[in-house]
């Protein structure tokens, strides 16, 4: 079950507890989950927050995880081994996560009902699928932004997102995420910890959005293909990776560069992601 969307489930519940200790739950969050698979996570979440909403694409497993919540407290007859009972403060949602609207559904869990959440107002959690990851992340860090995000992913796209600058994973995920949020790798989790186990590690990532961040809203998506395809280029000195994205002249670049104390020879894996915001600003 669930395995054609490429789902594993975690099962070990030190792993599942350490998971929600990481979004510092409290008992007055909104907390959207995606992919809750057969409520394992959801089970201990619930537990400590006020509303949980979680999202699953999988029909089956939709049916299933409804069975097992509702006022009456008889959560889980008849569902078999692992499956958890999850309480009354958990509404499972059937769709898309890419496509649904997470806004929407978090403005009409308030009390009462919002046109649109309040920045920090909710938090965002979930076991998400591999092959959908970096929209997903992007999804997550559009405003108006959650309070934190706790993602468990692909072990090298946790420490792609959190990369430091010269780093050999360091790269456009990277900068795009470290200028709307800080990023930090918590822990692995190896891959029998899962059932059917995947065929590489895992590892947990917090998402801390920034009050203010680097890049506004409206410039999202072109500074993300202006650093994309600076990165395209990163054997080349940044002078040159810029002449090669932009079609300006070397002499424009570099004066430019001198204006804003960058050096014209240094290759743009080791800017910090600031840098590239300020590139991006004279640039594009």
């Amino acid at each position: 079950m669930g395995r054609r969307l490429g789902q594993h489930f975690l099962f070990d519940p030190a792993i599942l507890d350490r998971i929600v200790d990481a979004l510092d739950p409290s008992d007055t969050d909104v907390v959207i989950e995606i992919g809750p698979g057969i409520g394992t996570l959801t089970e201990r979440l619930a537990a400590r927050v006020r509303r949980v909403i979680a999202i699953e694409k999988d029909r089956e497993l939709v049916g299933r995880l409804r069975e097992g919540y509702g006022n009456d407290g008889e959560g889980g007859k008849g569902k078999g081994e692992g499956w958890a009972s999850l309480p009354a403060n958990v509404s499972v949602v059937e769709g898309d996560a890419l496509e649904l609207d997470w806004h929407g559904l978090i403005a009409e869990a308030t009390v009462p009902p919002s046109p649109s959440p309040v920045p920090g107002s909710y938090k965002i959690i979930g076991n998400i699928p591999y092959a959908i990851t970096s929209p997903l992340i992007e999804k997550a860090l559009t405003p108006p932004l959650p309070g934190v995000v706790v993602f468990l992913v692909q072990r090298e796209v946790a420490d792609r997102v959190a990369a430091e600058p010269g780093s050999k994973v360091y790269g456009g995920l990277s900068v795009g995420v470290q200028t709307v949020a800080g990023a930090e790798r918590l822990f692995t989790v190896r891959a029998g910890a899962f059932k059917p186990p995947p065929r590489v590690d895992s590892a947990v990532v917090r998402f801390t959005p920034m009050p203010d961040p680097l890049v506004a809203p409206r410039d999202h998506a072109e500074f993300r293909r202006f650093v994309t395809a600076l990165f395209g280029r990163r054997r080349k000195q940044l002078r040159g990776a810029i002449r090669g994205v932009t079609g300006r002249e070397r002499a424009d670049v570099e004066a430019e560069l001198v204006r804003l104390g960058i050096e014209p020879t240094v290759r743009c894996e080791t800017l910090p992601p600031a840098d590239f915001v300020r590139l991006f600003d004279a640039f594009a």
